[in-house]
């Protein structure tokens, strides 16, 4: 049987796809409004999103439809409980960014605890070169080494970031799910891990159980010298309360590569927020040339595993 494949947002994924080894047709769309999604699908045995939403209305006009591809590790733009009841399948992506994101997650660390953007407007102020001596002490540096770092989540991504932060000298806490009633061998729990780390790093999907997972509460248990870093979903923590966090000092900084909304809109106040001790990038994280390419072989061998009756990396 011929598989007639649509990937609905393509200009998502910078990278080679290589034919899948089956009789296939493929069709790609740069990417695909919420009205058109339905109608492009309309054909289609097998769905390739990476962002796209596939609603429970889409699914209903999609009648050949038997896989929705994943072509990313979180699938909150799938309506799962559609897909079970029409019995549609759904895979995605595991442990391709396992060297990007923990990267990113340092970068935007190393730059928070060592006063990055508050030293390069020092400088474009000319303290510097009005100081009286050969170095500024202006903004506070810390080291990473002998410092505390939690993390919140721990598949593949969430180790990665555990063996970089050992090799920096870090001692590191894994949080047990917040609320468990047992803590783990090798974790921590949940509010410990907030009042111990120097540093906290989320790393956990988004679901009914981890949107709003951090908030005023959690900030509360937070150290003030603490930094926070999310580059897992936005709606995992709460964005008024992170905003009030900063402004009143309640933790020291924070990094984030992702948003409640995507895109955001122009007003949105994380946009706005002009600190020195906030830093923002696009939901880039994962999107190493190397870290897509790999996304995108993974991506195929799911639909060529599903195609030969031997699934894989479902979700559903």
């Amino acid at each position: 049987m011929k598989e007639h494949i649509v990937f609905l947002d393509r200009a998502a994924l910078i990278a080679a796809l290589r034919p899948p080894a089956c009789e296939h047709t493929w069709t790609d769309w740069p990417d695909t409004p919420p009205e058109l999604t339905a109608e492009r699908l309309r054909q289609a045995t097998v769905a390739v999103v990476n962002k796209v939403r596939i609603t429970r209305e889409a699914l209903a006009r999609a009648p050949k439809l038997k896989l929705v591809a994943v072509a990313a590790t979180g699938v909150n733009n799938v309506d799962l409980e559609a897909c079970r009841e029409q019995g549609v399948a759904v895979c995605n992506i595991r442990g391709y960014a396992e060297h990007a994101v923990p990267e990113h997650v340092f970068m935007l660390l190393l730059a928070l605890r060592r006063n990055l953007v508050a030293w390069r407007e020092s400088l474009r102020q000319g303290e510097w070169q009005a100081s009286g001596q050969f170095c500024l002490f202006r903004h506070e540096i810390h080291d990473l080494a002998g410092s505390t770092l939690g993390i919140i989540g721990h598949g593949s991504i969430g180790a990665g970031v555990e063996r970089i932060a050992r090799a920096f000298g870090m001692t590191v806490l894994v949080a047990e799910h917040r609320g468990a009633p047992d803590t783990r061998p090798g974790y921590t729990p949940f509010e410990e891990v907030l009042a111990r780390a120097d540093a906290v790093t989320v790393h956990t999907p988004l679901t009914d159980e981890t949107r709003g997972l951090i908030g005023a509460r959690e900030f509360g248990l937070m150290k003030n010298n603490a930094v926070l870093i999310n580059t897992a979903r936005g709606g995992i923590v709460d964005e008024t309360a992170l905003i009030e966090a900063l402004k009143t000092g309640r933790i020291a900084g924070a990094g984030f590569d992702v948003l409640s909304a995507e895109p955001p809109p122009a007003d949105h106040p994380l946009l706005n927020l002009d600190l020195p001790n906030f830093l923002l990038t696009p939901h880039v994280a994962w999107s190493s040339r190397e870290a897509m390419q790999r996304l995108a072989d993974q991506l195929v061998e799911n639909i060529e595993a599903f195609v030969a009756g031997q699934p894989r990396n479902l979700v559903v």
